[in-house]
């Protein structure tokens, strides 16, 4: 999987934050540059029916004046598994909005999603993600845009809801169908460390080399929270020391206030560095 990271960066070049919607693009990377973040992701749902090409060339010059590297993370509530008529239209729209807009503002990934099924059809849901993936991964390929697909959280056995892939078994059903240059892995060791394997047996089940972005925030194992890294149970030294020696991407903080990001990021490097 390509990597967006520079022989010359540091670990703590390498740890981005995930703005979110938090403020536009440009206000974003501004903020990103401002702060020393080199990499950044940000949500368009406020600007995808408005369009972006008033602002694109200016996000464009500031990615370039900041060092800054832009992806896209579209909302993980549009089910990328619909099946529904019309809906499922507008699901496919949704997300070759992202593509194009990526293309439009110069960003280098996009964070995609396997979507969700119910108990009853799970077959269906993962039939119409794989396809609905095939048509995007055919579409970035076409704009030099890299798509990673990101590991869910699992939900309990009675939850009626369970987002995909949540298992590294669920990956692989992706994994095995594309290659890794067209479809590469957010990693996000929290939703792992939520299923029975744990991150290690994420880490084990799964080829660290397909990986384009590594998610981090915290929780205490048993439900999705979102804590800045130390307020629950992941040992970050030994992700650090596992995934370090295999892995030479960037990671992305996705927690909390842009602030509390900041002061994440000092935390991790700490625990990073012993």
């Amino acid at each position: 999987m390509h990597s967006f990271v520079t022989a010359d960066m540091s670990l703590r070049d390498r740890i981005g934050i995930d703005m979110g919607d938090r403020m536009p693009v440009l206000e974003a990377v501004e903020w990103a540059s401002e702060h020393d973040v080199r990499f950044l992701d940000v949500t368009l749902e406020r600007r995808l029916e408005d369009g972006l090409e008033d602002d694109a060339s200016a996000i464009r010059a500031a990615c370039a004046s900041g060092d800054v590297h832009l992806g896209l993370h579209p909302s993980s509530a549009v089910n990328m598994a619909e099946t529904a008529p019309i809906v499922s239209g507008a699901t496919d729209e949704y997300l070759l909005a992202y593509i194009d807009a990526a293309q439009t503002l110069g960003a280098e990934w996009i964070v995609v999603h396997g979507g969700y099924h119910f108990t009853a059809d799970v077959d269906k849901r993962f039939d119409a993600s794989m396809s609905r993936l095939a048509t995007a991964v055919d579409r970035a390929a076409e704009v030099d845009v890299s798509l990673l697909l990101e590991n869910h959280n699992p939900e309990p056995d009675r939850a009626e809801v369970h987002y995909i892939p949540a298992s590294p078994s669920e990956c692989h059903r992706y994994f095995d169908r594309f290659d890794a240059s067209r479809l590469g892995w957010a990693f996000n060791p929290p939703h792992a460390n939520l299923h029975e394997l744990g991150i290690e047996g994420f880490q084990d089940e799964l080829d660290v080399a397909r990986c384009g972005e590594v998610r981090l925030n915290d929780n205490r194992g048993d439900q999705e929270e979102h804590l800045p890294p130390g307020d629950g149970e992941i040992d970050f030294a030994g992700l650090f020391d596992r995934l370090e020696p295999h892995y030479d991407g960037h990671y992305t903080l996705a927690f909390g206030t842009p602030e509390a990001m900041l002061e994440g990021r000092e935390y991790l490097l700490e625990v990073a560095n012993g």
